[in-house]
């Protein structure tokens, strides 16, 4: 073998106005799920996020929320999305890993405050999540 793959651990820096904002979005959009995407760079693992989106023709309800992939524009900065769980749990469904986009799927659960985030992977695995 040429090439070794280097193992890192991944983690995701958060810019607090971010953060601030996501949970914001939350709230208006309660009891509905509310779902944004993430906009940052990834380096050696590092993931920082320090932009959203939102989604073009999103749908939301109590239980789901999703947006159409084709009508986004091309941009290499998108690194994942962002989703909250008005139920009160924060694990990934089955169906936020069928779903999943990019390097990090974010979920805020209720009631919405900056202990209420959290990072997984495409494995449902949990990332490290730093607040800058």
């Amino acid at each position: 073998m040429l090439f070794k793959k280097k193992k890192f651990e991944r983690k995701v820096l958060l810019k607090k106005d971010v953060l601030d904002s996501i949970l914001s979005f939350c709230q208006m959009k309660h009891p509905n799920e509310g779902i944004l995407i993430l906009k940052g760079k990834s380096k050696n693992g590092e993931i920082k996020i320090d932009g959203l989106v939102i989604p073009p023709f999103s749908e939301t309800g109590p239980t789901f929320a999703g947006f159409p992939h084709s009508f986004l524009p091309f941009d290499m900065s998108y690194v994942g999305i962002v989703h909250s769980h008005p139920s009160g749990s924060a694990e990934p469904s089955v169906t936020d890993l069928h779903n999943f986009f990019g390097l990090v799927s974010m979920i805020v659960k209720s009631p919405y405050d900056d202990n209420s985030i959290f990072a997984w992977d495409s494995n449902g695995s949990s990332i490290p999540l730093l607040i800058e």
